[in-house]
Protein backbone atom coordinates (compact mmCIF):
# COMPACT_ATOMS: atom_id res chain seq x y z
CA UNK A 1 0.00 0.00 0.00
CA UNK A 2 1.62 3.59 -0.89
CA UNK A 3 2.15 5.86 1.77
CA UNK A 4 -1.36 8.84 1.80
CA UNK A 5 -0.57 12.00 2.80
CA UNK A 6 -3.66 11.91 5.29
CA UNK A 7 -4.85 9.03 7.62
CA UNK A 8 -8.49 8.70 9.69
CA UNK A 9 -9.04 6.45 12.43
CA UNK A 10 -13.29 6.63 13.74
CA UNK A 11 -13.73 5.42 17.36
CA UNK A 12 -17.42 4.06 17.60
CA UNK A 13 -16.77 3.72 21.70
CA UNK A 14 -19.54 3.20 24.52
CA UNK A 15 -19.73 6.74 25.10
CA UNK A 16 -18.84 8.86 22.24
CA UNK A 17 -17.87 8.23 18.80
CA UNK A 18 -14.17 10.21 17.45
CA UNK A 19 -12.59 10.50 14.68
CA UNK A 20 -9.34 11.93 13.89
CA UNK A 21 -7.38 12.44 11.00
CA UNK A 22 -3.64 13.05 10.75
CA UNK A 23 -1.33 13.99 8.03
CA UNK A 24 1.93 11.63 7.11
CA UNK A 25 5.09 13.82 6.80
CA UNK A 26 8.62 12.03 7.02
CA UNK A 27 7.00 8.91 8.42
CA UNK A 28 5.36 10.97 11.62
CA UNK A 29 1.95 11.45 12.26
CA UNK A 30 0.59 15.37 12.86
CA UNK A 31 -2.77 15.54 14.19
CA UNK A 32 -5.28 17.97 11.71
CA UNK A 33 -8.99 17.74 12.46
CA UNK A 34 -10.78 15.98 14.98
CA UNK A 35 -14.59 15.46 15.82
CA UNK A 36 -16.16 14.24 19.03
CA UNK A 37 -19.97 13.45 19.53
CA UNK A 38 -21.65 12.07 22.46
CA UNK A 39 -23.83 9.46 20.95
CA UNK A 40 -24.18 7.26 24.57
CA UNK A 41 -24.11 3.77 22.71
CA UNK A 42 -23.62 1.90 25.87
CA UNK A 43 -27.25 3.96 27.34
CA UNK A 44 -29.34 1.89 24.90
CA UNK A 45 -28.59 -1.36 25.54
CA UNK A 46 -31.70 -2.86 26.45
CA UNK A 47 -31.57 -5.97 30.01
CA UNK A 48 -31.11 -8.33 27.05
CA UNK A 49 -28.19 -6.95 25.18
CA UNK A 50 -29.77 -5.53 22.15
CA UNK A 51 -29.03 -1.73 21.06
CA UNK A 52 -32.71 0.16 21.01
CA UNK A 53 -33.21 2.21 18.23
CA UNK A 54 -32.90 5.63 19.45
CA UNK A 55 -29.28 5.17 20.07
CA UNK A 56 -28.39 2.66 16.82
CA UNK A 57 -30.01 6.54 15.54
CA UNK A 58 -28.11 8.52 17.17
CA UNK A 59 -24.99 6.31 15.54
CA UNK A 60 -25.97 6.44 12.07
CA UNK A 61 -26.89 10.10 11.85
CA UNK A 62 -23.14 10.66 13.77
CA UNK A 63 -21.91 7.86 11.14
CA UNK A 64 -23.36 9.72 8.21
CA UNK A 65 -21.60 13.06 9.18
CA UNK A 66 -17.94 11.67 9.53
CA UNK A 67 -18.45 9.88 6.16
CA UNK A 68 -19.28 13.33 4.74
CA UNK A 69 -15.42 14.41 6.30
CA UNK A 70 -13.94 11.07 5.14
CA UNK A 71 -15.44 11.44 1.86
CA UNK A 72 -12.48 11.04 -1.00
CA UNK A 73 -9.90 9.42 1.18
CA UNK A 74 -9.11 5.89 -0.30
CA UNK A 75 -9.97 2.72 1.61
CA UNK A 76 -6.75 1.90 3.05
CA UNK A 77 -6.36 5.00 4.67
CA UNK A 78 -9.26 4.90 7.19
CA UNK A 79 -9.55 2.58 10.04
CA UNK A 80 -12.96 2.47 12.09
CA UNK A 81 -12.88 0.21 15.25
CA UNK A 82 -15.88 -0.43 17.63
CA UNK A 83 -15.18 -1.42 21.41
CA UNK A 84 -17.57 -2.97 24.50
CA UNK A 85 -21.11 -1.67 23.25
CA UNK A 86 -20.59 -3.54 19.72
CA UNK A 87 -18.62 -6.49 21.65
CA UNK A 88 -22.08 -7.08 23.16
CA UNK A 89 -24.96 -6.19 21.43
CA UNK A 90 -26.35 -9.54 20.12
CA UNK A 91 -27.89 -7.60 17.09
CA UNK A 92 -24.25 -5.72 16.12
CA UNK A 93 -24.09 -7.43 12.94
CA UNK A 94 -27.45 -5.93 11.71
CA UNK A 95 -26.58 -2.89 12.77
CA UNK A 96 -23.13 -2.89 11.29
CA UNK A 97 -24.11 -3.09 7.77
CA UNK A 98 -26.23 0.10 8.39
CA UNK A 99 -23.04 1.51 10.10
CA UNK A 100 -21.03 0.59 7.33
CA UNK A 101 -23.35 1.83 4.82
CA UNK A 102 -23.16 5.37 6.24
CA UNK A 103 -20.03 5.75 7.44
CA UNK A 104 -18.65 4.87 4.02
CA UNK A 105 -16.17 2.47 5.33
CA UNK A 106 -15.80 -0.97 7.02
CA UNK A 107 -15.82 -1.04 11.04
CA UNK A 108 -13.72 -3.91 12.68
CA UNK A 109 -15.34 -4.62 16.49
CA UNK A 110 -11.75 -5.27 18.24
CA UNK A 111 -11.82 -7.30 21.21
CA UNK A 112 -10.52 -6.01 24.93
CA UNK A 113 -7.05 -6.55 25.13
CA UNK A 114 -6.66 -5.61 21.57
CA UNK A 115 -8.39 -2.02 22.13
CA UNK A 116 -6.09 -1.88 25.45
CA UNK A 117 -3.02 -2.58 23.29
CA UNK A 118 -4.12 0.36 20.94
CA UNK A 119 -4.93 2.62 23.50
CA UNK A 120 -1.64 2.06 25.01
CA UNK A 121 0.09 2.62 21.59
CA UNK A 122 -1.95 6.05 21.44
CA UNK A 123 -1.37 7.29 25.30
CA UNK A 124 3.07 5.80 24.63
CA UNK A 125 3.29 8.04 21.24
CA UNK A 126 2.38 11.26 23.08
CA UNK A 127 4.78 10.79 26.26
CA UNK A 128 8.57 11.38 26.63
CA UNK A 129 10.97 8.30 25.92
CA UNK A 130 11.81 6.72 29.52
CA UNK A 131 12.31 2.69 31.00
CA UNK A 132 10.25 3.19 33.81
CA UNK A 133 6.65 1.60 34.37
CA UNK A 134 3.52 3.18 33.47
CA UNK A 135 -0.03 1.89 34.22
CA UNK A 136 -2.25 3.40 32.03
CA UNK A 137 -6.26 3.62 32.81
CA UNK A 138 -8.84 4.32 30.34
CA UNK A 139 -12.31 4.51 31.42
CA UNK A 140 -14.32 3.72 28.21
CA UNK A 141 -18.59 3.87 27.95
CA UNK A 142 -18.97 0.28 28.66
CA UNK A 143 -15.14 -1.48 29.54
CA UNK A 144 -12.52 -0.23 31.69
CA UNK A 145 -8.73 -0.87 30.00
CA UNK A 146 -5.76 -1.14 32.45
CA UNK A 147 -2.16 -1.48 31.02
CA UNK A 148 1.39 -1.49 32.38
CA UNK A 149 4.22 -1.25 29.61
CA UNK A 150 7.47 0.55 29.06
CA UNK A 151 8.23 2.98 26.64
CA UNK A 152 6.55 2.16 23.31
CA UNK A 153 6.07 -1.82 24.67
CA UNK A 154 2.88 -3.02 26.41
CA UNK A 155 3.23 -5.47 29.21
CA UNK A 156 0.18 -6.79 30.25
CA UNK A 157 -3.46 -5.81 29.50
CA UNK A 158 -6.45 -6.33 30.96
CA UNK A 159 -10.22 -5.17 29.98
CA UNK A 160 -13.11 -5.04 32.51
CA UNK A 161 -16.43 -4.70 31.60
CA UNK A 162 -17.42 -1.48 33.61
CA UNK A 163 -17.64 1.54 32.09
CA UNK A 164 -18.69 5.29 32.68
CA UNK A 165 -22.38 5.10 30.60
CA UNK A 166 -23.39 1.45 31.86
CA UNK A 167 -22.77 2.29 35.59
CA UNK A 168 -24.35 6.00 35.03
CA UNK A 169 -27.51 4.21 34.46
CA UNK A 170 -27.42 0.74 36.20
CA UNK A 171 -26.58 2.50 39.49
CA UNK A 172 -27.47 6.56 38.98
CA UNK A 173 -30.45 6.39 36.61
CA UNK A 174 -32.09 9.15 38.06
CA UNK A 175 -29.09 11.10 38.56
CA UNK A 176 -29.77 10.72 42.62
CA UNK A 177 -26.83 10.46 44.52
CA UNK A 178 -26.81 8.53 47.88
CA UNK A 179 -24.42 7.01 49.87
CA UNK A 180 -26.72 3.99 49.47
CA UNK A 181 -26.40 4.13 45.31
CA UNK A 182 -22.87 5.61 45.13
CA UNK A 183 -21.60 2.69 47.55
CA UNK A 184 -23.19 0.29 45.58
CA UNK A 185 -21.55 1.56 42.14
CA UNK A 186 -17.74 1.59 44.15
CA UNK A 187 -18.28 -2.09 45.22
CA UNK A 188 -18.90 -2.98 42.13
CA UNK A 189 -16.21 -1.97 40.63
CA UNK A 190 -13.78 -2.57 43.54
CA UNK A 191 -15.09 -5.99 42.85
CA UNK A 192 -13.89 -6.06 39.06
CA UNK A 193 -10.60 -4.41 39.77
CA UNK A 194 -9.61 -6.53 42.28
CA UNK A 195 -9.53 -9.53 39.98
CA UNK A 196 -6.69 -7.63 38.55
CA UNK A 197 -5.08 -6.22 41.64
CA UNK A 198 -2.49 -8.80 42.05
CA UNK A 199 -0.75 -7.74 38.71
CA UNK A 200 -1.33 -3.98 38.59
CA UNK A 201 -1.34 -2.61 42.38
CA UNK A 202 1.09 -0.28 43.14
CA UNK A 203 4.83 -1.67 43.21
CA UNK A 204 4.10 -2.84 39.59
CA UNK A 205 4.82 0.41 38.03
CA UNK A 206 6.30 3.50 38.47
CA UNK A 207 3.97 6.03 37.51
CA UNK A 208 0.08 6.15 36.22
CA UNK A 209 -1.81 7.99 33.47
CA UNK A 210 -5.40 8.01 32.71
CA UNK A 211 -5.95 8.17 29.46
CA UNK A 212 -10.20 9.00 28.86
CA UNK A 213 -12.43 11.54 28.76
CA UNK A 214 -13.03 10.88 32.50
CA UNK A 215 -9.99 10.97 33.92
CA UNK A 216 -9.61 14.59 31.88
CA UNK A 217 -12.80 15.87 33.73
CA UNK A 218 -12.08 14.41 36.91
CA UNK A 219 -8.38 16.42 36.67
CA UNK A 220 -10.09 19.23 35.62
CA UNK A 221 -12.71 19.40 38.14
CA UNK A 222 -9.73 18.26 41.20
CA UNK A 223 -7.17 21.04 39.82
CA UNK A 224 -9.82 24.29 39.25
CA UNK A 225 -11.59 23.35 42.29
CA UNK A 226 -8.38 23.56 44.15
CA UNK A 227 -9.00 19.79 45.60
CA UNK A 228 -5.22 18.88 43.63
CA UNK A 229 -2.46 20.57 43.35
CA UNK A 230 -1.65 18.61 40.28
CA UNK A 231 -3.49 15.44 38.50
CA UNK A 232 -5.88 13.50 40.34
CA UNK A 233 -5.03 12.54 43.81
CA UNK A 234 -6.94 10.07 46.38
CA UNK A 235 -7.07 12.52 48.55
CA UNK A 236 -8.84 15.03 46.14
CA UNK A 237 -11.16 11.92 44.81
CA UNK A 238 -12.33 11.82 48.78
CA UNK A 239 -13.00 15.56 49.17
CA UNK A 240 -15.13 15.49 45.90
CA UNK A 241 -16.75 12.26 47.17
CA UNK A 242 -18.36 14.33 50.04
CA UNK A 243 -19.48 17.22 47.77
CA UNK A 244 -21.31 14.59 45.07
CA UNK A 245 -22.74 13.15 48.53
CA UNK A 246 -23.95 16.63 49.95
CA UNK A 247 -25.38 17.92 46.85
CA UNK A 248 -27.36 14.53 45.94
CA UNK A 249 -28.05 14.98 42.54
CA UNK A 250 -25.14 15.26 39.14
CA UNK A 251 -27.94 17.70 37.92
CA UNK A 252 -27.55 20.54 40.61
CA UNK A 253 -23.96 20.15 40.81
CA UNK A 254 -21.95 23.39 40.21
CA UNK A 255 -18.22 22.32 39.71
CA UNK A 256 -15.36 24.10 37.60
CA UNK A 257 -14.52 21.82 34.67
CA UNK A 258 -17.34 19.62 34.88
CA UNK A 259 -18.82 20.10 30.95
CA UNK A 260 -22.35 19.92 30.31
CA UNK A 261 -21.75 16.56 27.68
CA UNK A 262 -19.65 15.06 30.26
CA UNK A 263 -22.60 15.38 33.07
CA UNK A 264 -24.82 11.68 31.88
CA UNK A 265 -21.31 9.82 32.56
CA UNK A 266 -20.30 11.12 34.89
CA UNK A 267 -21.08 9.60 38.39
CA UNK A 268 -20.15 6.21 36.65
CA UNK A 269 -16.69 7.21 35.26
CA UNK A 270 -16.18 8.95 39.49
CA UNK A 271 -16.91 5.15 40.66
CA UNK A 272 -14.67 3.15 38.20
CA UNK A 273 -11.79 5.59 39.01
CA UNK A 274 -12.42 5.88 42.94
CA UNK A 275 -13.04 1.98 43.05
CA UNK A 276 -9.44 1.90 40.75
CA UNK A 277 -7.27 3.99 43.50
CA UNK A 278 -8.64 2.54 45.81
CA UNK A 279 -7.93 -1.56 45.19
CA UNK A 280 -5.06 -0.43 43.15
CA UNK A 281 -3.58 1.56 46.05
CA UNK A 282 -2.79 4.86 43.30
CA UNK A 283 -2.34 7.85 44.66
CA UNK A 284 -1.73 10.04 42.09
CA UNK A 285 -2.52 9.65 38.18
CA UNK A 286 -1.87 12.24 35.34
CA UNK A 287 -3.69 13.08 32.37
CA UNK A 288 -2.60 11.61 29.28
CA UNK A 289 -3.28 13.44 25.74
CA UNK A 290 -3.31 9.86 23.25
CA UNK A 291 -5.83 7.45 23.72
CA UNK A 292 -7.82 4.75 21.44
CA UNK A 293 -8.10 6.93 17.94
CA UNK A 294 -4.09 7.91 18.28
CA UNK A 295 -3.24 4.09 18.83
CA UNK A 296 -5.40 3.36 15.87
CA UNK A 297 -3.38 5.77 13.44
CA UNK A 298 0.03 4.68 14.81
CA UNK A 299 -1.02 1.04 14.10
CA UNK A 300 -2.16 1.91 10.88
CA UNK A 301 1.10 3.68 9.73
CA UNK A 302 2.67 0.58 10.99
CA UNK A 303 1.09 -1.19 8.57
CA UNK A 304 1.86 1.35 5.29
CA UNK A 305 5.60 0.77 6.26
CA UNK A 306 6.00 -2.60 7.06
CA UNK A 307 5.40 -3.06 9.96
CA UNK A 308 1.81 -4.43 10.41
CA UNK A 309 1.29 -5.83 13.95
CA UNK A 310 -0.66 -8.64 12.72
CA UNK A 311 2.50 -9.52 11.19
CA UNK A 312 4.41 -9.62 14.43
CA UNK A 313 1.55 -11.64 15.79
CA UNK A 314 1.81 -14.77 12.74
CA UNK A 315 5.08 -14.97 13.36
CA UNK A 316 4.68 -14.95 17.02
CA UNK A 317 2.00 -17.85 16.76
CA UNK A 318 3.80 -19.79 14.36
CA UNK A 319 7.21 -19.77 17.01
CA UNK A 320 4.58 -20.87 19.86
CA UNK A 321 3.11 -23.18 18.01
CA UNK A 322 6.23 -24.83 16.49
CA UNK A 323 4.69 -24.36 13.14
CA UNK A 324 7.17 -26.38 10.07
CA UNK A 325 8.06 -23.34 8.46
CA UNK A 326 9.23 -24.66 5.21
CA UNK A 327 5.31 -26.48 4.66
CA UNK A 328 3.99 -23.39 5.50
CA UNK A 329 5.92 -21.22 2.96
CA UNK A 330 5.28 -23.71 0.48
CA UNK A 331 1.58 -23.89 1.05
CA UNK A 332 0.94 -19.77 1.26
CA UNK A 333 3.50 -19.64 -1.99
CA UNK A 334 0.97 -21.71 -3.92
CA UNK A 335 -2.31 -20.58 -2.37
CA UNK A 336 -1.64 -17.27 -3.00
CA UNK A 337 -0.42 -17.82 -6.63
CA UNK A 338 -3.87 -20.28 -7.50
CA UNK A 339 -6.27 -17.34 -5.76
CA UNK A 340 -4.82 -14.57 -7.96
CA UNK A 341 -4.89 -16.44 -11.06
CA UNK A 342 -8.74 -17.75 -9.64
CA UNK A 343 -10.01 -13.74 -9.72
CA UNK A 344 -7.27 -12.07 -11.33
CA UNK A 345 -8.15 -8.44 -10.15
CA UNK A 346 -10.52 -9.18 -7.65
CA UNK A 347 -9.03 -10.07 -4.73
CA UNK A 348 -7.69 -7.10 -3.07
CA UNK A 349 -3.90 -6.68 -0.58
CA UNK A 350 -5.87 -7.33 2.50
CA UNK A 351 -7.52 -10.49 1.65
CA UNK A 352 -4.17 -11.70 0.21
CA UNK A 353 -2.96 -10.79 3.31
CA UNK A 354 -5.49 -12.58 5.20
CA UNK A 355 -4.67 -15.77 2.71
CA UNK A 356 -1.28 -15.89 3.52
CA UNK A 357 -1.62 -15.64 7.08
CA UNK A 358 -4.03 -18.55 7.11
CA UNK A 359 -1.52 -20.05 5.33
CA UNK A 360 1.09 -19.86 7.53
CA UNK A 361 -1.11 -20.74 10.36
CA UNK A 362 -3.33 -23.42 9.44
CA UNK A 363 -1.55 -26.25 11.22
CA UNK A 364 -1.17 -24.86 14.43
CA UNK A 365 -3.77 -27.25 15.75
CA UNK A 366 -1.21 -30.18 15.41
CA UNK A 367 0.47 -28.78 18.34
CA UNK A 368 -3.08 -30.05 20.21
CA UNK A 369 -3.40 -33.26 18.07
CA UNK A 370 -3.13 -34.25 15.00
CA UNK A 371 -6.30 -35.84 14.62
CA UNK A 372 -8.94 -33.33 13.24
CA UNK A 373 -5.56 -30.23 13.59
CA UNK A 374 -7.73 -28.33 11.23
CA UNK A 375 -10.89 -27.89 14.14
CA UNK A 376 -8.34 -27.00 16.36
CA UNK A 377 -6.43 -24.43 14.84
CA UNK A 378 -9.93 -22.89 13.82
CA UNK A 379 -10.88 -22.71 17.08
CA UNK A 380 -7.01 -21.45 18.22
CA UNK A 381 -7.63 -18.63 15.82
CA UNK A 382 -11.25 -17.76 16.18
CA UNK A 383 -10.76 -17.50 20.25
CA UNK A 384 -6.74 -16.44 20.78
CA UNK A 385 -5.49 -12.62 21.84
CA UNK A 386 -4.16 -12.00 18.36
CA UNK A 387 -2.74 -8.51 18.16
CA UNK A 388 -3.59 -6.44 15.48
CA UNK A 389 -6.71 -8.49 14.35
CA UNK A 390 -10.01 -7.63 14.58
CA UNK A 391 -12.65 -10.08 15.70
CA UNK A 392 -14.18 -10.00 12.00
CA UNK A 393 -10.51 -10.70 10.72
CA UNK A 394 -9.96 -13.92 12.83
CA UNK A 395 -13.50 -15.38 11.91
CA UNK A 396 -12.05 -15.32 8.47
CA UNK A 397 -8.65 -16.97 9.64
CA UNK A 398 -10.43 -19.28 11.40
CA UNK A 399 -12.76 -19.89 8.50
CA UNK A 400 -10.21 -20.77 6.18
CA UNK A 401 -8.57 -22.94 8.76
CA UNK A 402 -11.72 -24.68 9.15
CA UNK A 403 -11.88 -25.42 5.37
CA UNK A 404 -7.98 -26.51 4.22
CA UNK A 405 -9.39 -30.33 4.65
CA UNK A 406 -12.16 -32.31 5.03
CA UNK A 407 -15.66 -32.74 3.77
CA UNK A 408 -17.06 -29.32 2.49
CA UNK A 409 -20.56 -29.89 4.10
CA UNK A 410 -19.21 -28.34 7.30
CA UNK A 411 -19.12 -25.08 5.32
CA UNK A 412 -22.78 -24.92 3.86
CA UNK A 413 -24.17 -21.65 4.13
CA UNK A 414 -20.88 -20.10 4.97
CA UNK A 415 -19.71 -19.20 1.82
CA UNK A 416 -19.82 -16.00 0.83
CA UNK A 417 -18.36 -14.17 -2.03
CA UNK A 418 -16.77 -15.63 -4.85
CA UNK A 419 -13.64 -14.21 -3.57
CA UNK A 420 -14.15 -15.88 -0.20
CA UNK A 421 -14.60 -18.90 -2.43
CA UNK A 422 -11.17 -19.00 -4.39
CA UNK A 423 -9.32 -18.41 -1.16
CA UNK A 424 -10.71 -21.54 0.37
CA UNK A 425 -9.94 -23.15 -3.15
CA UNK A 426 -6.61 -22.14 -3.71
CA UNK A 427 -5.83 -23.30 0.13
CA UNK A 428 -7.34 -26.62 -0.33
CA UNK A 429 -5.26 -27.30 -3.74
CA UNK A 430 -2.10 -25.57 -1.98
CA UNK A 431 -2.32 -28.39 0.92
CA UNK A 432 -3.52 -30.95 -1.16
CA UNK A 433 -0.41 -30.87 -3.49
CA UNK A 434 2.13 -30.21 -1.01
CA UNK A 435 0.92 -32.79 1.09
CA UNK A 436 4.10 -34.65 0.66
CA UNK A 437 5.37 -31.75 2.46
CA UNK A 438 8.35 -31.69 0.32
CA UNK A 439 9.50 -29.55 -2.39
CA UNK A 440 8.46 -31.60 -5.21
CA UNK A 441 8.38 -30.51 -8.33
CA UNK A 442 4.72 -29.28 -9.33
CA UNK A 443 3.52 -29.58 -13.42
CA UNK A 444 2.74 -26.12 -14.72
CA UNK A 445 -1.05 -24.84 -13.52
CA UNK A 446 -3.58 -21.98 -14.33
CA UNK A 447 -6.60 -21.12 -12.45
CA UNK A 448 -9.24 -19.38 -13.99
CA UNK A 449 -12.86 -18.74 -13.30
CA UNK A 450 -15.52 -18.52 -15.77
CA UNK A 451 -18.19 -16.55 -14.23
CA UNK A 452 -20.11 -19.85 -13.36
CA UNK A 453 -17.48 -22.32 -12.86
CA UNK A 454 -13.56 -22.51 -11.60
CA UNK A 455 -11.23 -23.95 -13.52
CA UNK A 456 -7.47 -25.52 -13.01
CA UNK A 457 -5.87 -26.28 -16.10
CA UNK A 458 -2.64 -28.91 -15.32
CA UNK A 459 0.22 -29.90 -17.65
CA UNK A 460 -1.26 -32.90 -19.90
CA UNK A 461 0.32 -36.28 -18.60
CA UNK A 462 0.93 -35.17 -15.12
CA UNK A 463 -1.98 -36.62 -13.06
CA UNK A 464 -1.45 -39.90 -14.41
CA UNK A 465 1.66 -40.20 -13.21
CA UNK A 466 0.84 -39.24 -9.80
CA UNK A 467 -2.71 -41.15 -9.66
CA UNK A 468 -2.86 -40.39 -5.61
CA UNK A 469 -3.10 -36.67 -6.23
CA UNK A 470 -5.93 -37.33 -9.37
CA UNK A 471 -7.60 -39.11 -7.21
CA UNK A 472 -7.79 -36.61 -4.49
CA UNK A 473 -8.16 -33.59 -6.96
CA UNK A 474 -11.93 -36.15 -8.31
CA UNK A 475 -12.55 -36.29 -4.38
CA UNK A 476 -12.47 -31.84 -4.33
CA UNK A 477 -14.64 -32.03 -7.51
CA UNK A 478 -17.43 -33.88 -6.38
CA UNK A 479 -16.96 -31.91 -2.45
CA UNK A 480 -17.72 -28.27 -4.73
CA UNK A 481 -20.31 -30.30 -6.45
CA UNK A 482 -21.50 -30.81 -3.34
CA UNK A 483 -22.20 -27.10 -2.41
CA UNK A 484 -23.71 -26.16 -5.57
CA UNK A 485 -19.95 -24.83 -6.73
CA UNK A 486 -18.58 -25.51 -10.22
CA UNK A 487 -14.96 -26.83 -10.11
CA UNK A 488 -13.02 -28.54 -12.70
CA UNK A 489 -9.89 -30.18 -13.05
CA UNK A 490 -8.95 -30.73 -16.62
CA UNK A 491 -5.62 -31.30 -18.40
CA UNK A 492 -3.89 -28.79 -21.23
Amino acid sequence: MQQQPLLAAVDLGSNSFRLQIARVVDDQLYMLDGLREAVRLAAGLTEDKRLDKASQQRALVCLQRFGERLRGLPREAVRAVGTNSLRVAKNAPEFLKQAEEALGFPIEVIAGREEARLIYRGVAQTLPQSDSKRLVMDIGGGSTEFIIGTSLQPLKLESLYMGCVSYSVRYFPDGKITKSNLKQAELAARSEVQAIASEFSVGHWDIAFGSSGSARVLCDILEQNGFSDGGITRAGLEKLREILLKTGDVNRLELPGLRPDRVPAFLGGFAIMYAAFCELDIEVMQPAIGALREGVLYDLLGRIHHNDMREVTVQQFMRRYHVDTRQAARVARLADKLAGQFLAGLINEEESLLLDWAARLHEIGISVAHSGYHKHTSYILANADMPGFSKKEQAQLSLLALAHRGGLEKLRGMLGAEEQMAQVMALRFAALFYRSRSEVALPEMQGSFSGTKFHLAIAPGWLAQNPLTETALLEEMKQWKSLGVGMQVIEG
